[in-house]
């Protein structure tokens, strides 16, 4: 059975306003539902899953209900974590969105220097799910490096017995294509903190540039800009454990 809940309710945490300010837009005559006027804020509302499309607030389609993943592509100079200074990758998307509840998450992290695909979701079963090692979710980044590489790279990444500095268990194993001197494309199977740029730097390189352009089988469309962002469908989140 599909389950129901106050409209003001279903309002104020979709960030929409307080309880009290959500009645006014109700008494306003600001909330449509299939064409009719909602006035009554207490009125219980069907999730449907068609809800967002058949809901006007404010002559706007309702904003989607719970259950929202996004993709973001994160740019330069953001931040997804609250202690760094800085923007955070949440400033990049409505306003409204920053107050809904349940609130939105980074699906993991990309540190301020790293640009690319970055996934945000209210389901946190999803997320756990997504970031679990029982998933297997691969993660491909593109690299720049300050030096040249020096042919050994890709046996060394793939043997799985790099070490990193501080740590007593070495890398699964991580797939490595050449593109040229100072360019490359890896895969991760895990996701240690700063992993990428500190294995190259085990390996005497550094890296000046990075970008992550899939996670699983879901890849950053071309087409989507820096800071820009989108609605996945259950199709793409599906894609997400399909690669």
């Amino acid at each position: 059975m599909t389950k129901a809940v106050r409209l003001d309710r279903l309002l104020a945490n979709l960030g929409y306003g307080s309880r009290r300010e959500v009645e006014g837009l109700a008494w306003a005559g600001l909330v449509r539902l299939d064409g009719e006027t909602l006035t009554d804020a207490a009125q219980r509302i069907p999730l449907d899953p068609d809800l967002s499309a058949r809901m006007t607030i404010q002559g706007q389609l309702l904003d989607p209900l719970p259950g929202l993943c996004l993709m973001l592509h994160k740019p330069l100079g953001v931040t997804c974590s609250h202690k760094e200074a800085g923007p955070l990758v949440y400033s990049l998307l409505p306003e409204r969105w920053r107050r809904r509840d349940p609130a939105l998450s980074t699906v993991g992290r990309l540190d301020k220097e790293t640009s690319g695909l970055l996934l945000l979701t209210d389901d946190g079963a999803l997320l756990h799910r997504i970031i679990s090692p029982k998933a297997k979710v691969a993660k491909r980044y593109r690299v720049t490096l300050a030096r040249p590489l020096q042919g050994d790279e890709t046996s060394i990444l793939a043997s799985g017995e790099l070490m990193l500095d501080g740590e007593d268990k070495p890398l699964l194993p991580v797939e490595m294509e050449a593109d040229d001197a100072t360019h490359c494309t890896v895969t991760l199977h895990e996701g240690r903190y700063h992993q990428v740029r500190r294995m190259f730097a085990a390996m005497g390189n550094h890296v000046d540039a990075l970008h992550r352009d899939r996670v699983g089988g879901l890849a950053l469309p071309a087409d989507l800009e820096a800071g820009g962002y989108r609605v996945l469908g259950p199709g793409e989140i599906a894609a997400v454990f399909a690669g």
